[in-house]
């Protein structure tokens, strides 16, 4: 039976992943970070047979105490401060957790491993925020990184660390540069979820309009449960290397509106949606799209989900979710 260690168990990858290697057979822990942390609960609801170890991303020693508990053969560090429009409020600690906690957690794995580097296959969750002010369309595992937030960076140095200790020690640590992929447990704080329940709370009566900030914008969206399989696939490779996880499609703000709305049967939604400037970003990423021919080719991956259907799946699930809890 493989052992699996993931940080960041909490967040929607996390609890994909946890699903796929449970069902694999792989004894599955997952990373912690405080005893009274309020997501606890919903990892033992949703994947009761994770085994949870407390530990923190900013604590070398705290980690090395969950390696020696778990005695993992793969790490997939997903754990972050992942919401990119807070990484400016906050910029020192993103760069402490979503920069440095990637040199804490491989360092860890060196000293855990000991001479033996590459017996513990790391994942490092990279991001489609480091391309930034974009120098290819669509962007590959080649394309000069140049980040527009503090977020970005942080991802950065995070990239660049694992692919140095791959070179430096051996290590089997691959990096997966994932695009946008969201679901119904994205947080309500990401752009695709909350369209998704402002459209659900609009139907039912509940919310009269949704405020957002740039409307033209866009990403490359897919579905969170497609992309962990690709982390899953990175580690099974003989040799470790980076891979881009993405649709090769880009959508526009505008076009999720369209979809999400359509979908609740309203067609003209532009006097529901008002704009704020406090949602502007102060650096706008402004074309994000992927090219994941190298993981189709190397890997065997494609996404399974389109974005309509990723779209729908999400105003589904919230109106489930408004109707049980309002009574509707």
């Amino acid at each position: 039976m493989k052992r699996a260690l993931i940080t960041g168990v909490t967040g929607q990858d996390g609890l994909y992943l946890s699903e796929l290697l449970l069902s694999k057979g792989y004894e599955v822990y997952g990373l912690i970070r405080g005893q009274n942390n309020p997501k606890i609960d919903l990892v033992r609801r949703i994947v009761p047979g994770v085994k949870l170890v407390t530990g923190d991303l900013t604590d070398l020693s705290s980690l090395l105490r969950a390696l020696n508990v778990a005695r993992p053969d793969e790490v997939y560090n997903l754990g972050a401060i992942s919401f990119v429009a807070y990484s400016w409020e906050n910029a020192h600690l993103t760069a402490d957790v979503t920069g440095k906690g990637v040199l804490n957690i491989l360092e860890a794995i060196r000293l855990y491993a000991g001479e033996d580097a590459d017996k513990v296959r790391f994942y490092q969750a990279s991001s489609s925020e480091m391309f930034g002010k974009v120098q290819d369309v669509p962007q590959r595992e080649s394309t000069l990184l140049w980040p527009r937030s503090p977020y970005g960076v942080a991802k950065v140095f995070g990239h660049y660390m694992t692919i140095n200790y791959r070179e430096s020690y051996g290590m089997h640590a691959s990096s997966g540069i994932l695009f946008n992929h969201e679901s119904p447990r994205r947080g309500p704080e990401f752009v695709t979820r909350k369209v998704s329940q402002a459209v659900a709370r609009i139907k039912l009566g509940l919310q009269d309009d949704i405020t957002l900030g740039n409307l033209d914008a866009k990403r490359d969206w897919g579905f969170a449960g497609d992309y962990v399989d690709a982390m899953w696939r990175m580690l099974q490779q003989d040799e470790a290397d980076d891979y881009v996880v993405a649709t090769g499609e880009t959508h526009s703000i505008r076009e999720l509106l369209d979809v999400a709305f359509r979908h609740v049967g309203i067609d003209d939604w532009e006097p529901l949606v008002k704009q704020d400037p406090r949602f502007m970003r102060p650096a706008e990423v402004d074309l994000l799209i992927g090219d994941p021919s190298k993981a189709a080719d190397k890997l065997g991956w494609k996404p399974k989900v389109g974005f309509e259907q990723l779209v729908t799946m999400m105003v589904d699930h919230d109106l489930a979710e408004q109707r049980a809890t309002t009574g509707l």
